[in-house]
C-alpha cells in the first residue's frame, strides 16, 4: 500500500477536483466508443497510449491479448464482449498487441511453463498462431509471433454472435494494433497492404466510413 496512498490522495485532493464536471458526468452511466482488448502486462497503459479520458474505452485484459472462440472458454471474455457490443454500442473493437510480450514468448517456446500450469492452459487459446506461423516456415521470431496473434485473435473475435452480427451490419469496425514499448509507437495492420503499418504514418480519416484499416 505504501506505493498506491500517496497517489490515491494526489488523485482525491489534485486531480479530480479540476476534473469534477467530468466524472459527474461519468456518474450518469458510460457510452464508451471503442472495446480494447490488450494483454494484462502492467507496461500498458490504454488510456496513456491512445491520450483518451475515463469513459471512452471499454478494456478487456488478459495474458495474451486473447480471445478464446466462442463457447470455448469459462471466463469472463464473452460476458465483457457482448456487453460492450450489445449493451454499450461501441463502434470499434481494437485488439492490441505489444512488444516483449511475455505470453507470446512462452507460447513461441522461450518460457518454461512447468510451474505455471494455467498460463499453459490458456495458452491453449492461441495454439492457431503458432500454428499459422509453422505453416509458413517456423520462424518464431517474437515480434513475428506477436503480430501474428493479433489477427489469430481477431479470427476468434468474429466467432462471438454479438461480433459477428455488429460486424455484418458495419454498426462496429475491428482494428489490429501492436504497440512498442522500446519507440512509444503503435503499428496498425492495414488489410490491403497486408502489413503493419506505423501510427505516425497513416493520414487521419474523417467521416462516419469504413475505415481501411478495418479488418
Amino acid at each position: 500500500m505504501k506505493n498506491l496512498l500517496p497517489g490515491l490522495r494526489k488523485f482525491s485532493e489534485k486531480v479530480f477536483p479540476g476534473h469534477r464536471d467530468h466524472f459527474e458526468s461519468l456518474a450518469q452511466g458510460q457510452k464508451p466508443h471503442t472495446l480494447m482488448i490488450t494483454c494484462s502486462d502492467s507496461r500498458i497503459d490504454p488510456n496513456l497510449v491512445t491520450q483518451t479520458q475515463p469513459g471512452e474505452l471499454f478494456v478487456v485484459r488478459n495474458a495474451g491479448n486473447i480471445v478464446p472462440p466462442f463457447g470455448a472458454s469459462r471466463g469472463g471474455e464473452e460476458a465483457a464482449i457482448e456487453f460492450a457490443i450489445e449493451g454499450l454500442g461501441v463502434t470499434n473493437i481494437v485488439i492490441c498487441g505489444h512488444s516483449q510480450c511475455g505470453a507470446m514468448a512462452a507460447l513461441a517456446g522461450k518460457v518454461n511453463l512447468d510451474g505455471l500450469p494455467c498460463v499453459k492452459s490458456w495458452l491453449g487459446h492461441a495454439q492457431a498462431t503458432k500454428k499459422r506461423i509453422d505453416t509458413r516456415g517456423g520462424d518464431f521470431d517474437l515480434s513475428r509471433v506477436v503480430e501474428e496473434n493479433v489477427l489469430v485473435q481477431a479470427d476468434n473475435l468474429r466467432t462471438h454472435p454479438s461480433v459477428s452480427s455488429a460486424l455484418r451490419s458495419g454498426k462496429v469496425q475491428l482494428f489490429g494494433w501492436v504497440y512498442s514499448f522500446e519507440t512509444g509507437s503503435i503499428a496498425v495492420y492495414d488489410p490491403r497492404e497486408k502489413a503493419y503499418v506505423p501510427s505516425m504514418d497513416m493520414k487521419e480519416e474523417h467521416g462516419n466510413g469504413t475505415s481501411r484499416f478495418a479488418l
